[in-house]
């Protein structure tokens, strides 16, 4: 299944059980208007967790009915959220979501030893579907905001967060591109030699589920022209549907770019912790919060 638009995630949850999202500090008006439309289009209920009085005039203020949620007082952003990934393991949620409170404080509370939302081992990452206008599909793509400088136990994380992702919304056989600087495979160059060593561990079926190529240039990745051009053969380029960058700097900007310059729609969660958990910019659209609870609905357990 080819998914054009993030509209067609909303299509994927028709018939699926209904899903519990909890919001961490949930008092500003595109995290509410968001898990509004989510509790109204009926994928999920919602508990807002943060200051009451300040929830509450913001439903006013934007006429909705605060009777849709269950809002869980706590008056500073710290505990609320403590209390919203607490909540969690206690099985009172099954998706989180950060609101109008600071990233170190949300992540700090999921990474936390005794009480957060962490395995033994595992690594998170932050997983993008974006639609960019110009190409002719979306597009799954990490790591662009939490990992610095992946090593390739890192990278080989990422690329299996990168396809249960591309799974979760109807993608059978993914094509998944590793991308570097230049598709020649260049000792001197480690994000080459990574993506040499991930392309054959998918070829030996160390990494399932996806076609997988590599290293592969930005040009070659979505271009099908280029890779006439360039004369390159590979069942992922010009083609892709995740991208796997060896660097925050590389994501980052590509990411960015996109957003502010090229007319994209995105929504954007965290992997690798015992549930997805929405990582959105506190500057971001209620649109886009609200495509990030339904893929984070689309991957909650």
């Amino acid at each position: 299944m080819q998914l054009n638009n993030l509209q067609q995630i909303f299509n994927l949850l028709d018939g699926k059980p209904k899903r519990n999202l909890v919001a961490a500090w949930a008092v500003d008006s595109h995290t509410i208007k968001a898990a509004a439309e989510a509790v109204e289009m009926g994928f999920t209920e919602a508990t807002l967790v943060g200051d009451e009085t300040l929830i509450l005039d913001e439903c006013k203020k934007h006429n909705l009915d605060p009777g849709i949620f269950n809002i869980v007082h706590e008056s500073t952003e710290n505990s609320a959220a403590v209390r919203s990934v607490r909540l969690i393991n206690d099985q009172q949620g099954n998706l989180l979501m950060k609101g109008n409170l600071s990233t170190d404080k949300y992540m700090r509370a999921i990474l936390d030893k005794e009480y957060g939302l962490m395995d033994r081992g595992a690594i998170l990452s932050h997983v993008t579907v974006i639609k960019i206008a110009d190409y002719h599909k979306l597009l799954i793509i990490g790591d662009v905001a939490i990992i610095p400088l992946p090593d390739l136990k890192q990278k080989i994380a990422i690329a299996n967060y990168l396809i249960r992702t591309a799974h979760a919304l109807g993608i059978e056989q993914p094509k998944l591109a590793l991308l570097a600087a230049t598709e020649q495979v260049m000792p001197g160059m480690p994000a080459c030699m990574d993506a040499a060593i991930i392309s054959k561990m998918a070829e030996r079926g160390q990494i399932r589920g996806a076609l997988v190529d590599g290293p592969l240039s930005m040009d070659l990745i979505t271009s099908m022209d280029s890779v006439k051009i360039k004369g390159v053969i590979s069942n992922v380029a010009g083609d892709a549907d995740c991208i796997l960058f060896p660097n925050i700097e590389a994501g980052n900007v590509f990411y960015k770019i996109n957003a502010q310059h090229g007319n994209s729609e995105q929504a954007a969660i965290i992997a690798g912790a015992r549930v997805p958990a929405v990582l959105s910019s506190r500057g971001d659209s209620t649109s886009t919060k609200l495509y990030s609870i339904a893929l984070a609905a689309m991957l909650a357990n």
